[in-house]
This record gives structure tokens, sequence and C-alpha cells, in this order.
């Protein structure tokens, strides 16, 4: 098996599902897979669009969002409580401290509570003043820290010192490759990835392996990598986790029924797993279920308020005339922004998404947008910062974003969308229609604020779907 064209390596896998594997792994969201915390053991993790069992070390999607994933924390919970106690009674344990960074970490990101974040960073600090010479799990905490903070540069910085302890971990080259990837250095993050799949074929180095096609286009070959991922999957945490990642990639690719069918299956390996029956919300949305949505996303919501859907359930009260529900889940997004800066989280493109989708604040929106930009150029920020341009009145610089978004092959029905408008406003009719024909192609339920907009404006121009 070869990601990005580079070649297999001595003991690497060579199972090949059709398809092909050309890339690294899940953002946006992997970033959602970007969170890495192998040295929990088996604590369990989450997805946005995003990470993988702590089982099995990670971020991401995200992805996007990038990242997140929510699971029972009960254990988690003793385990933060076991070594809170034992670094009480054994202060000077820098290998303790180093855990319990990581499981703060963990904590903020299994509960959307990021007031965990410094007290992870100041006990990893404490760790590594302890020990900062052979103290590899601290490393991998501070890099885990940096890339839940959206800091991708810092976690790659970690990252490399990590790799210099111990470069024939497996796990190491996954949070190295998750930055580079979040940073849009796809050619050497698929060189790292790379020797994370050589290194240890496990979830982990899978699921980036399918975020890698997906990245590039190959949504078969995406799929077929993410069931190899569930056939290697150990326990019911980490099965679950890779059924809703082939969900959201049904999904996303328009198959509603077999993306209902894997969120199914997912709640049945894990009931309780929040992000599929977000899924599950956004199927019946996309059938028009409209009321048994609100109430599905309203679920999720109350057990783990994560921006995105917070977002989505506002969507949807919009999207029924619901304008005083929709405005108070905005303000809701707003809140929780505020909480995550305040802790350290970097939400630049976040803001900038939701900016211009609302049309609000477009001079702040587009301002975080080209500051995210300034730190890192990934085909996300790339159709956000596009996005924003259009949405500010500027279609012909945003046009070269929407381009470069598009640059890697990947079948985003949005970033579609968004340059199919664009080119609409600078009157490029014939290109327009085939971007926003190609994007309900994809997925004709792409957008709850955007797919039928799409379908009117394409029949108005002479196209269809």
């Amino acid at each position: 098996m070869d990601i990005g064209g580079i070649q297999p390596q001595a003991g690497s896998l060579h199972a090949r599902p059709a398809g092909g594997l050309r890339g690294a792994a899940k953002v946006a969201a992997i970033v959602g897979l970007s969170v890495v915390l192998f040295a929990l053991g088996a604590v369990g993790l989450w997805k946005h669009g995003g990470a993988v069992p702590a089982s099995q070390p990670i971020e991401a999607r995200s992805a996007s969002l990038p990242d997140p994933v929510v699971v029972r924390s009960g254990s988690l919970a003793e385990l933060i409580s076991g070594l809170q106690a034992r670094a009480r009674a054994l202060p000077k344990d820098w290998d303790a401290l180093a855990s319990l960074g990581l499981a703060y970490v963990q904590e903020a990101r299994i509960s959307a509570d990021p007031t965990y974040y410094p007290k992870a960073q100041a006990t990893l600090q404490r760790s590594l003043q302890l020990n900062g010479a052979t103290n590899f799990n601290a490393l991998v905490g501070m890099a885990a820290l940096a890339s839940a903070r959206h800091d991708f540069a810092g976690a790659l910085a970690w990252g490399h010192r990590a790799e210099a302890l111990n470069p024939d971990n497996g796990n190491v080259h996954d949070v190295i490759g998750d930055s580079l990837i979040e940073l849009g250095r796809y050619p050497e993050a698929f060189t790292e990835l790379q020797k994370a799949v050589d290194t240890k074929p496990n979830v982990s180095s899978l699921a980036r392996a399918s975020y890698a096609d997906e990245l590039q286009g190959d949504v078969r070959g995406a799929i077929g990598i993410m069931q190899l991922a569930f056939q290697s999957a150990g326990n019911a945490q980490d099965r679950a986790w890779t059924l809703n990642q082939l969900g959201d990639l049904s999904f996303n690719s328009g198959r509603l029924a077999q993306a209902e069918a894997s969120y199914r299956q997912a709640i049945q390996t894990d009931p309780a797993f929040v992000p599929p029956h977000a899924g599950l919300a956004r199927v019946r949305a996309a059938r028009g279920e409209t009321g048994e949505a609100i109430r599905d996303f309203q679920w999720v919501v109350d057990r783990y308020p994560l921006p995105e859907y917070v977002i989505a359930l506002g969507d949807l009260y919009r999207w029924t005339g619901q304008v005083q529900a929709a405005a108070r889940q905005y303000g809701l997004v707003h809140a929780e922004e505020q909480l995550f800066r305040a802790n350290g989280v970097n939400m630049d493109l976040e803001v900038a998404l939701f900016d211009a989708d609302h049309r609000v604040d477009l001079a702040a929106g587009l301002a975080a947008a080209q500051a995210e930009w300034s730190r890192r150029q990934s085909i996300h920020v790339a159709d956000a910062l596009a996005w924003e341009l259009f949405a500010n009145g500027r279609p012909a610089e945003a046009l070269r974003y929407a381009n470069l978004a598009l640059r890697l092959g990947m079948r985003n029905a949005l970033f579609f969308f968004h340059r199919g408008m664009i080119e609409r406003s600078l009157g490029m009719k014939t290109a327009a229609r085939r971007d926003l024909a190609q994007a309900l192609s994809i997925n004709p339920n792409f957008s709850l604020l955007w797919s039928k907009e799409a379908v009117r404006l394409l029949a108005r121009m002479g196209g269809a779907p």
C-alpha cells in the first residue's frame, strides 16, 4: 500500500482495496484525527470529521473540525482522578504528569470544554521541567495540545522533537503527518503517513490513508481503506468510529441509504458515541424530515455542544422559519467561540466560514480567513478565504483561492458550489454551470443553506443537476 505515490517499504501493508491508496489520512478534518493519545491506552476518542479512538492514537476531520469525538468519559474521569492522586503523592513523577497532561487534552476534546487546555499545558510543561531530555510522552502531549488548539506549526515542531527520541514510533509519524496536512504541505504529509502505514498498519494509520484518498478525489479507495480499518478495529469504540467515518464518506458522496446504514450500525455498536446520531440527523434533514432532524440535533447538542452541531441545529431552525430559535443557536456559537479563544484555541477558520455563510460581520470574517491563510495554506483554508472574499464583493481575488481549494482533486461538493458561485458573479456562465452541476452531482444535499439555492440557480442558467 502506498500513499501519495510513495512506494511501499519492506514489511509494509500490501493489501490494496479497489480504487487504490494515493494519500494520507483524515480534518479536517482529521484534525479530527490529530490528537495523539497512545500513552493513555484504550481510553477511546471521537470524530468531527475526525479523530479516532485513543486505543489507536491520533486527531481530525478535520478535517476538518476539525476534529472532535465523543465517547463515554467515565473511564477517562477515573484515569484523571488516579493520575491526579499520583501527582500529589509523587510530585516529581514526570511520566505520570505527562500522562495526566494528555488526559486533560482528551477530556477537553470529548467534553467540548476548552478550560482543560490550560491545565494540560501547565501539567505538560511541569513534566518537561522535570525531564526535558527523554520525556517522549510529554512531547507527544504538547503536540496533541498544539493540534487541539489549531496551532499546527507548533504541533509539527513538538512532533519532530518526539520523533528525534523515537523515530520508529508510527504514531509520531501520524501526528507529524496530520500537522503537515493541516499546513497544506501535502507531499511531505503523504511521505510521513506512508512511514506510519509501513511501521504500524492499524486503525489510526489506515484512517489517515483513507482520508488521503478522499483528499485526492478517490472516494472508492477511501471507503475501501476505511473498511480495512474497521476490520482491524479491536474494540467497540474503534468499530463505531470507523463505521461513522464510512457513514460520512457515503453521505458526502450523496448515498443516503448507505450513510444511514453505517450510522445505525455505529450506534448499535456503541450507543454512547455521539457523532453517528448527528449523522442520522443530517440524513433526516436531507430527506426533508426537518422535525425529526431538529429533535435529533437537539439531542446531540444537549450531550456534546460542538460548534459544528450547534450551527447545524441553528440552520435547521432558520430553514424552517424559526428565526428566534435559530438566533439562540447562533448566539451560542459566538459564546463558544469566545470560550475557545480564551483558552488558547485558534478559531479563525471556523469563524470565517460561519460569517461568510450567514453574512454577518464580513470584514472580521475576511480578516480571520486571511490570518489563517498566512499561517497555513491547506485546501480547506483556501476554500474559506475564497468564500469570504466572495462574500465581501471581491470575486476576482476569490477565484484564485477557489481554484487552489480544488488543486488536489477532492470531490467536495461545497468547494465546487463556492467556485460556481464565484464564477457566476464574474459572468463565467459555462464554468459556473459546470461547477454548480458538479456540486449537486457529488452530493445533492451538501448544505442545508445552499443546496436548494444551487438547484434554483442552475435551473435559471439552463443547466441540469
